[in-house]
């Protein structure tokens, strides 16, 4: 009969870059619901108005030219500004054991 292999068994060492992927995953969530947040506000809260009231930039209404092409752009921006200050580029083959001690 086999025997059962445990936590305590097995040398089992968390890879350092973890907490940094869970950290830019978070940043990349948060940016992308500050986003909805950004299009739901401009095109529900100033494109619910009469049609009549709508005020235009470049012939588009206020609320379709703040939602969808300034904030493309805005958070096209601030997603790159996010990859370049915050983001770390590392590899992603097995790390030696100096690495998984906790050192880059």
């Amino acid at each position: 009969m086999k025997e059962k292999t445990t936590a305590e068994d097995v040398d089992f060492v968390e890879d350092p870059r973890y907490r940094q992927c869970n950290k830019e995953a978070l940043m990349g969530l948060g940016l992308g619901l500050l986003n909805l947040l950004w299009w739901f506000a401009w095109g529900y809260g100033a494109g619910s108005q009469s049609v009549q009231n709508y005020s235009y930039i470049l012939g588009f209404p206020l609320w379709f030219f703040m939602s969808c092409i300034v904030g493309a752009v805005l958070f096209t921006v601030l997603a790159a500004v996010m990859v370049k200050k915050y983001f770390q580029d590392m590899p992603l083959g097995p790390l030696d054991e100096k690495k998984q001690e906790g050192g880059r």
